[in-house]
């Protein structure tokens, strides 16, 4: 008797989706993983939808130079403007200032001091940027953007000051602090001109560690000296010079 053939088993042709779906079960713990690990740093993406925005826009518009370190320093030592003596954009600047940061104000991380000339605003470089890098961590818009607002409907002329402790700084991106404290000047009028200041009112100046308002001896005292300054005319058409709050004519 002929022996029974076996049947041969049928071709599976959906074996192919085993191994697609192990793939796409990798693919999805790799995106997983990725976003787990990933932290956004909203300062870089602000600054570079900015920049891409403008690009976009292809408005022709004035190129404002901006001093890097051509002057020195001078004396800042003077008292706050009194907002009762009389009216002015100065005076009521301060006074929205002061309303406006009562908070940081009292913990001495917001200064303001000024004559009748020029009003200061002295800000701990801790507020806007990490250490050693002038790209603006994410409290520094939300700061900056406030004083913007209050700035914007004048026209006095604001010039952006940088400053750095006397620690040593060596990198691709700064290979002093000459450079750091140019390019966290440079920064604030970035974010500035981003939240409606005109960009021809504004102007960026660093000065390294150079000119220090106390000694670097104390983590206390380097923490002072790093610091950003927006120095605010009340001249429309001055700009400042290097000796307590001398002028002249552009």
């Amino acid at each position: 008797m002929a022996r029974r053939k076996r049947p041969e088993d049928p071709d599976n042709h959906d074996r192919w989706l085993v191994s697609y779906a192990d793939f796409i079960t990798l693919l999805f713990a790799f995106f997983v993983v990725m976003y787990s690990i990933s932290s956004v740093n909203e300062g870089k993406y602000k600054i570079i939808s900015e920049s891409m925005e403008s690009i976009f826009r292809q408005k022709d518009e004035p190129v404002q130079p901006i001093s890097v370190g051509d002057e020195p320093a001078r004396a800042i030592a003077s008292p706050p403007l009194d907002t009762a003596q009389g009216g002015g954009p100065l005076n009521t600047i301060a006074q929205n200032l002061r309303e406006a940061f009562s908070g940081l104000i009292s913990s001495g991380q917001f200064k303001l001091r000024g004559n009748e000339t020029w009003l200061e605003i002295e800000l701990s470089s801790g507020l806007l940027f990490p250490s050693g890098d002038s790209i603006p961590n994410n409290a520094a818009f939300r700061l900056v953007e406030k004083i913007a607002r209050i700035l914007a409907p004048y026209q006095n002329p604001v010039r952006v000051e940088g400053y750095t402790d006397n620690q040593p700084i060596s990198t691709p991106a700064y290979p002093s602090n000459w450079e750091l404290s140019a390019a966290r000047a440079a920064s604030v009028v970035r974010m500035l001109a981003m939240y409606g200041i005109d960009p021809r009112r504004l102007a960026a100046v660093g000065y390294g560690e150079y000119q220090p308002v106390t000694d670097n001896d104390t983590p206390e005292g380097r923490a002072a000296n790093r610091r950003v300054v927006l120095a605010i005319s009340r001249d429309l058409q001055i700009r400042r010079m290097s000796s307590g709050f001398d002028q002249r004519s552009p």
